[in-house]
């Protein structure tokens, strides 16, 4: 196991849980005060976005535009052009749901590095049902010309993650969750923009997931080892670039793949994954993930376990592409 992560990695009772969002406000704080620049949008969502901690702190530096994400988006191009690092904060069935015909005409096509928060992505959104349970906002972005794509696996990382792309100088997308999830990595962790962590090594499969659920992914592997197949996890916290070179390395040495995301098979972190097999290395692939269905009301662990994307699953899922090998 990776020596980066926590010490009592499945103590899934005493583990720390904080939503990811948590990581992208102490990131905000931490830009903010290296580069007053730095300045925050939000469409009337500053508190579930975590937004409102950088408001309170640099006050001059926070624009309310209310609920107007196009609006919120294209303001944010101008700031960027005169040289400002704007984030822009919304939920990210609206941001980029709503608004990815301004994020793609006046940030992408201008290459402007504007940072799009999009929050409560994924069925762990919950009670709020299929309307707020964004599933189709990696493929948005992954898409568009310029675009960096980055999901982070805990709080932590997010904060990072938040971090990192204020300074890459372009446009990104950045995707966060509402509910508490296990903090399984620690302030030691590397992070970098498109450089994928293997956290546990292995032999037989390659596990790459992005995102809260790749603590499910570790947990698999224990179910896994006791079924005599070693697992190799991939934190493949950037999307878009990708890190080839990484998931390429793993797979020669296991020969198939499981990918896994809270977001729509089709579109997603696998379907990049799966380009790259394709065009590279040929490889037996099996997807966890949403499988060209909307979201339902439930809470976050019931609708997890229904649209099969926890480690029994992912169990089955591995078990299954060995077969394939």
């Amino acid at each position: 196991m990776n020596k980066f992560l926590v010490k009592n990695i499945f103590d899934t009772k005493n583990l720390e849980m904080l939503p990811t969002r948590d990581g992208y406000g102490k990131g905000l704080l931490k830009a903010g005060e290296k580069d007053e620049r730095v300045v925050v949008l939000c469409a009337d969502l500053a508190e579930s976005t975590r937004s409102h901690w950088f408001k309170e702190k640099y006050p001059e530096r926070f624009i309310e535009v209310g609920v107007a994400e196009q609006n919120m988006a294209t303001i944010a191009a101008g700031l960027a052009n005169y040289g400002k690092i704007p984030f822009i904060s919304s939920y990210a069935a609206f941001s980029p749901g709503r608004n990815n015909e301004q994020i793609r005409t006046t940030i992408s096509l201008n290459n402007l590095p504007v940072k799009i928060a999009g929050a409560h992505a994924g069925v762990s959104v919950g009670p709020d049902g299929a309307t707020h349970q964004a599933l189709e906002d990696i493929a948005l972005m992954r898409v568009q010309p310029n675009m960096v794509v980055i999901s982070p696996c805990d709080a932590i990382e997010a904060e990072k993650a938040t971090y990192a792309a204020a300074f890459n100088d372009k446009p990104t997308y950045l995707r966060f969750a509402r509910e508490k999830t296990p903090v399984f990595t620690t302030e030691k962790m590397p992070f970098e923009i498109g450089k994928a962590i293997v956290l546990r090594e292995g032999k037989d499969v390659t596990i790459i997931a992005c995102g809260p659920l790749v603590y499910e992914a570790l947990l698999a592997t224990e179910t896994l080892a006791k079924e005599g197949i070693e697992a190799e996890v991939i934190n493949n916290h950037t999307i878009k670039p990708l890190d080839k070179k990484t998931i390429l390395a793993s797979v020669k040495k296991t020969g198939c793949v499981v990918t896994v995301e809270e977001h729509q098979i089709m579109g997603g972190m696998g379907s990049a994954v799966a380009e790259v097999l394709a065009q590279n290395l040929p490889t037996p692939i099996e997807f966890i993930g949403m499988k060209d269905s909307f979201g339902q009301s439930g809470t976050p662990d019931e609708l997890l376990n229904f649209f099969e994307m926890t480690h029994p699953h992912i169990v089955k899922a591995a078990n299954k592409v060995v077969k394939r090998k």
